[in-house]
């Protein structure tokens, strides 16, 4: 049935944006909005049956009821124009200027959105919708007003789209509503939601909110009136509202298990003061006469919520014995509860009651939510991914812990102290050891709770654990562990290839600033296929390139002096190496490099043992006559090969049950470890089986991460 708030004009818009806005030509540009929108919208009904007009015109009457700044309200007046009306953007850029025109732009990218429960649907919606908070706040607060009023006329449309919607504004727009600080949209779209996915219940809450109204009704009343007489006596101006509870809020405490009859904010009464000392001294006054119901205080004030919200709440036993919800909190307090800061800037700025600095810094912090949500986007994950970070983490329950100097960290529900460290800073993050939480030491799996305080122990050089993936919440926090651990191979790669190519330099008597020229460099970089020296170190690095074939790239004496290397396919399919032109022969991997599957190989002709492979960067092939031929891996065999590591410890302990778990977690057989020298420096010489080059790759990497080790290296004897 037609709600009668739709049967409004523009004049009862007028009048109520004459309360906050006093500059004349910001109230003409609303005018001439409204006028351009009535326009455009000629002819055009809802399916309610009212001409379209009143649809801008009640957006825009909601929007002036949170003190919505000049711009958004007439954007509010014109969202529906370029999308339904024959308007281009240009044309509304001319008469409207850029800020309303881009207002507009992003609540129709938003208007084109067709919810869905499909996945698929779901994950464009959110996609989308963080397009739109990225860009203006203000285009979801236009958003939520104009869905509130759809709402509002949702009866006009056919029952199965009515629960499409219905699940969309509870779901995902009044969180977002709350975590504006938007009571007044959130509150009115939970119970409308509620009132056409579960009709049953919500006219049963209703019906039973009505049978006891006029009781509940004189009860308030007479404890109204004591409140009045004790506040006034101590000389406390104030003001007090009966407070209705919101039938969502009520189904809420029922679905959890609680009496009608339990629910003790059913008679609640709201408290208003002029200052913040006042508020405490009024909690003092009340509690001198109301007994107050134990663990139900709490101090908004002292630590607001992350929206910004400030009061004091208590419950107590009042008239007839009846518990009553009193909420304490000043005049200013309850404009931000009410309307949310960002709706509510505009209005206190006219009013002149802050700083515009304080109150943009203020903004900033209110709008942490919508940072959160874009620096989400920012990382690498799959879009089902991101869908449920954006529902988990973002939008759903989250806990509000402490730092020991008092400031507030807001984290996902289950979040353990190293999402904390990583929220504070990922430099926290990243060298953390452990965790303090109310004055205990705990592990770092722990899951903190609401108000927990909790103070993390760094050591400058400690690292992340792979072991920290599985143990955090947060998928931010996820990422930039995974993203450390990636940089740091890269960097060990690096640090690796430059070592075996200065290495290999010095044996060839060349100088390594000589030799990496800009042209030098320039001409290996087009000829491997990378963009810079950088990436030249990691190409030796990671075994993709030898430092041999790097150097030889520049250094032609080494190609010309090389053995002539002969070009023949074989035909042995079952041997560890294909030997060019030779069927069967006798194939030994040498012992002095020992070549693993992967490594750059070649082959040495011996007198009366067959052939000799060797890796192509073995310095002892300088040393051999000119009886060399080309041999490769065969790909169809899956085999270990045996090769030899030297690990180089920093300390005088014994870490060999150290890395003999570590190589053997990794699946990999240890053949022989033995120690090469005692000192305060240990050196471990290990013989190990490897499936490849990639498996030894990943063993030195996952070496190099330990604290106790200085480096790894292969063995060359």
């Amino acid at each position: 049935m037609p709600n009668k708030k739709d049967n409004i004009n523009y004049e009862e818009v007028n009048e109520k944006l004459k309360t906050y806005i006093e500059d004349e030509d910001q109230l003409n540009f609303i005018k001439k909005a409204y006028l351009f929108a009535k326009e455009k919208h000629e002819g055009q009904y809802r399916k309610s049956g009212e001409e379209y007009i009143t649809h801008p015109l009640n957006v825009a009457l909601i929007l002036t009821s949170i003190y919505a700044d000049y711009e958004t309200v007439a954007a509010g007046f014109l969202h529906d124009v370029l999308e339904d009306c024959d308007c281009t953007v240009d044309e509304m850029t001319e008469k409207f200027g850029e800020n309303v025109t881009k207002l507009v732009q992003g609540v129709t990218k938003l208007s084109k959105i067709h919810f869905s429960t499909e996945n698929e649907y779901l994950i464009d919606y959110y996609k989308k919708i963080i397009v739109g908070m990225s860009e203006d706040v203000r285009v979801i607060i236009i958003k939520l007003a104009d869905r509130l009023h759809n709402m509002r006329t949702l009866w006009a449309t056919p029952e199965d789209r009515q629960k499409v919607k219905a699940r969309e504004a509870l779901e995902i727009l009044a969180p977002i509503a709350h975590h504006l600080g938007i009571h007044k949209i959130k509150s009115e779209l939970e119970d409308l939601s509620l009132r056409y996915l579960k009709p049953d219940v919500f006219y049963d809450i209703a019906e039973k909110l009505n049978k006891t109204k006029l009781e509940r009704d004189r009860t308030v009343y007479d404890m109204q009136k004591e409140v009045i007489d004790l506040l006034t006596e101590h000389n406390i101006t104030h003001e007090i509202k009966g407070r209705a509870k919101s039938i969502y809020s009520i189904y809420n405490k029922l679905d959890k298990g609680k009496k009608f009859s339990d629910i003790y904010d059913l008679l609640a009464l709201r408290i208003l003061v002029n200052t913040e000392q006042e508020c405490y001294l009024a909690l003092g006054i009340i509690h001198s006469k109301f007994r107050p119901l134990p663990r139900r205080f709490k101090d908004y004030i002292a630590m607001p919520k992350p929206n910004m919200y400030q009061s004091l709440h208590t419950t107590v036993f009042g008239i007839d014995g009846y518990l009553f919800e009193i909420q304490i909190r000043t005049y200013d307090m309850d404009e931000v509860a009410e309307n949310g800061i960002a709706s509510h800037w505009a209005y206190k700025e006219n009013k002149g009651s802050n700083t515009t600095a304080n109150l943009q810094s203020t903004t900033e912090q209110k709008l942490q939510f919508f940072k959160s949500i874009i620096d989400l986007s920012k990382d690498k994950m799959s879009s089902e991914e991101f869908v449920n970070s954006v529902k988990d983490e973002v939008l759903n329950n989250n806990i509000y812990v402490f730092t020991p100097k008092g400031d507030v960290i807001e984290l996902p529900k289950g979040a353990t102290p190293i999402d904390f460290a990583y929220k504070v800073h990922t430099k926290v993050g990243e060298t953390t050891t452990g965790a303090i939480v109310n004055n205990s030491i705990v592990p770092l799996n722990h899951e903190l709770k609401n108000n927990d305080i909790v103070r993390i122990i760094t050591n400058k050089n400690s690292t992340p654990s792979k072991e920290w993936i599985n143990m955090v919440k947060a998928t931010q926090t996820r990422n930039k562990i995974k993203s450390f651990f990636t940089k740091n191979e890269r960097e060990i790669y690096i640090e690796r290839g430059k070592y075996n190519i200065e290495k290999e330099l010095r044996k060839r008597k060349l100088v390594f600033s000589d030799f990496f020229t800009d042209e030098n460099t320039k001409k290996i970089c087009q000829t491997i296929k990378v963009d810079s020296l950088e990436d030249i170190y990691l190409s030796a690095g990671n075994g993709k390139n030898s430092p041999n074939s790097i150097i030889n790239i520049i250094d032609k004496m080494k190609e010309v002096s090389a053995p002539k290397v002969v070009k023949v396919t074989s035909k042995n399919i079952d041997a560890d190496i294909i030997v060019s032109g030779i069927d069967k022969i006798k194939v030994n991997l040498a012992n002095c490099c020992s070549p693993v599957y992967g490594d750059d190989i070649i082959g040495y002709i011996t007198k009366g043992n067959g052939i000799s492979v060797h890796r192509s960067n073995c310095h002892n092939l300088t040393m051999l006559e000119n009886r060399t031929l080309e041999v490769k891996w065969n790909s169809n065999l899956n085999k270990r090969y045996l090769t030899s590591i030297l690990v180089y410890t920093n300390t005088g302990k014994n870490h060999m049950l150290d890395l003999m778990q570590t190589i053997t977690m990794m699946n990999i057989s240890v053949d022989g470890i033995k120690t090469i020298s005692k000192t305060d420096e240990v050196i471990y010489e290990i013989n190990i089986y490897v499936t490849g080059l990639d498996q030894l790759n990943k063993l030195l990497l996952s070496l190099d991460k330990q604290d106790y080790i200085l480096k790894s290296e292969r063995l060359m004897r």
